[in-house]
């Protein structure tokens, strides 16, 4: 009996003493094996000790709508693509007729949890899949087919003939309300431009600024009318925009396209609207930016035109410089102005907005090389004072009077009232005469010449060129006159008179007085002008004077023959006749 009895207690000895042999054999392998991988893992690099990168998650759908995501791949398979495939498997079993949705259910494996159809594995839940979740395996796999069938059970309903029968009536009363819509906009609008145009006189009439009409009636009539089919054109294009997704959404074929119709304009109205909220910071410093530009200016302009004003005096900077001045001034300072508010404009980090001001830029510097160097002349002309505006000048083979002098252009009026405009550039590169510039201090001296025979004594030609100088319109008495004697030719002497003036801007006309003067005075004094040249038989031929200066009595001379002693000793009878012109 005892035997019997000790043994079973010897059996478990024997199975305690072998359990803690076994624990402590796994303690120990542990310990020993604990410190060699810590000693390993602190050996490796950096690289292996890395964080690896997740897997973006996918969503699986049916009919566009999203069920649940996969985080997890599945040895090669990627969350994305057991997504697709799956979403493909549940298209083709929603299409399958003979699909009933008792069949669905969930098998649970050892390592996976299978969401089947019949013999077809619509996908398989992994132990991954459930850690990624934080739940059991079992209970990911119920859940995950719970919405399959209920995502599965609306597709059913919505494909169902009472849910198309409903979506064609729908359909035929939007239909309805549209075409009644547009009825009423096609009879309303008409009138109501009719009364418009029936109130021009009084209700709508002419605005004005005491006698100064601003806007016409006809010209507001006008402007409300097409305010008016502006609107009607824009309600017409938003109900169509919003007949159409409408009907589009009655139907499950197109209910996705309804929607995406509707994004299109929402979405960008949505990000409108998020980009100006954002954008405020923004906009405030653009406003400083713009404010400070602003008062920058006006000081700038008040400082140049006191200067103009000779109220502040430069040593050095001459009154007609301030305006150039200004304006270059102003131009740098929106420039600058514009350099700081570029970071801050919408836009300006896009590659597109980059992309656009380089092409504009290279644009710029190819195409505007003469503008440029228009805009140089200009800048240089105005600091060289080589003439202001009225001055009488000669560029090149043009003379006239400027009338307008900018950046680019100069413009010159001639005396026949034809305005040219000549390129700065041009003129920089030529030769500027100026008539007015120093006419008021010196007096600019007019000067013409003329040839008058030997036989004339110059005192008496000297007397009667200062005579008609002073006889002349806009010569200024001092300083007086005066003749040069410029070149004693073969057959004359060349006479110059120079006469100052104060008046250049009539030099055409007091030229043009001036040598009606001289051919009075010489004509009076009888001084023939033998210019340029003259060739006559004096002894018989009439005088070149005018009949008006000429005596009462006067004739012509007639030849005169006297005798005189041949070469032989002979002589020859004095004969008289009429003259002859040779």
């Amino acid at each position: 009996m005892n035997s019997i009895t000790g043994r079973p207690r010897l059996k478990q000895l024997v199975m305690l003493f072998s359990t803690a042999c076994m624990i402590l054999l796994v303690t120990v392998t542990t310990a020993i094996a604990a410190p060699a991988q810590k000693k390993t893992v602190d050996k490796e690099s950096p690289a292996i000790q890395a964080v690896p990168v997740p897997v973006p998650e996918a969503q699986v759908e049916l009919d566009g709508k999203p069920l649940f995501p996969i985080k997890t791949k599945v040895l090669s398979l990627l969350p994305e693509e057991r997504a697709k495939t799956i979403s493909i498997r549940l298209l083709r079993l929603v299409k399958n007729p003979l699909f009933h949705l008792d069949s669905l259910k969930v098998v649970d494996n050892d390592i996976t949890s299978d969401i089947v159809s019949d013999d077809l594995i619509i996908m398989s839940v992994s132990e991954a899949d459930a850690l990624a979740e934080g739940k059991p395996r079992p209970q990911l796999a119920r859940e995950f087919a719970g919405k399959i069938r209920a995502a599965m059970e609306a597709r059913n309903r919505e494909y169902s003939t009472r849910s198309l029968l409903f979506g064609a009536l729908y359909t035929l009363l939007s239909t309805l309300v549209l075409i009644a819509t547009l009825s009423l906009i096609r009879r309303f609008f008409p009138r109501l431009i009719a009364n418009i145009h029936s109130w021009r006189g009084s209700y709508i009439r002419s605005i004005r600024i005491q006698s100064i009409e601003v806007l016409n009636e006809e010209r507001i009539v006008a402007l409300i009318t097409s305010i008016l089919r502006s609107i009607r054109l824009l309600l017409l294009l938003g109900l169509f925009y919003l007949y159409i997704p409408l009907v589009l959404s009655f139907f499950p074929w197109t209910r996705g396209m309804a929607s995406k119709l509707f994004d299109y304009i929402l979405t960008p109205l949505e990000k409108l609207f998020h980009a100006a909220v954002s954008y405020l910071p923004n906009i405030f410093f653009l406003l400083v930016i713009l404010a400070i530009a602003h008062y920058t200016i006006r000081l700038t302009r008040f400082i140049f035109s006191e200067i103009e004003k000779q109220t502040i005096s430069i040593p050095g900077f001459f009154p007609e410089w301030a305006d150039p001045s200004f304006k270059i001034t102003r131009f740098l300072i929106l420039a600058f102005a514009a350099v700081v508010a570029f970071p801050y404009l919408p836009g300006s980090g896009s590659p597109a907005f980059r992309g656009v001001s380089v092409f504009l830029g290279v644009l710029f510097s190819l195409g505007s090389t003469s503008a440029v160097a228009n805009v140089v002349a200009g800048v240089i002309l105005t600091y060289m004072r080589a003439f202001k505006l009225g001055d009488r000048v000669k560029i090149a083979d043009t003379m006239g009077d400027v009338v307008e002098k900018n950046l680019l252009v100069t413009r010159v009026r001639t005396i026949k009232n034809v305005d040219i405009t000549i390129p700065n550039a041009m003129v920089l590169g030529s030769h500027v005469v100026n008539y007015s510039s120093s006419s008021q201090n010196y007096g600019l001296i007019l000067n013409t010449t003329i040839t008058i025979g030997y036989d004339a004594p110059w005192r008496q030609v000297h007397e009667l060129l200062i005579s008609a100088a002073r006889a002349t319109g806009n010569i200024l008495e001092l300083p007086a006159p005066f003749v040069l004697q410029t070149a004693l030719n073969d057959f004359y002497v060349s006479y110059e008179i120079n006469a100052y003036t104060d008046k250049p801007s009539v030099m055409a006309r007091t030229y043009s007085e001036l040598h009606q003067n001289i051919q009075d005075a010489f004509n009076e004094a009888g001084v023939e002008i033998m210019s340029p040249h003259y060739s006559t038989l004096r002894d018989g031929n009439r005088t070149t004077i005018p009949d008006a200066y000429l005596a009462k009595d006067y004739r012509e001379p007639s030849f005169r023959v006297t005798r005189v002693a041949g070469e032989r000793g002979g002589e020859s009878r004095a004969t008289e006749g009429k003259g002859v012109r040779g």
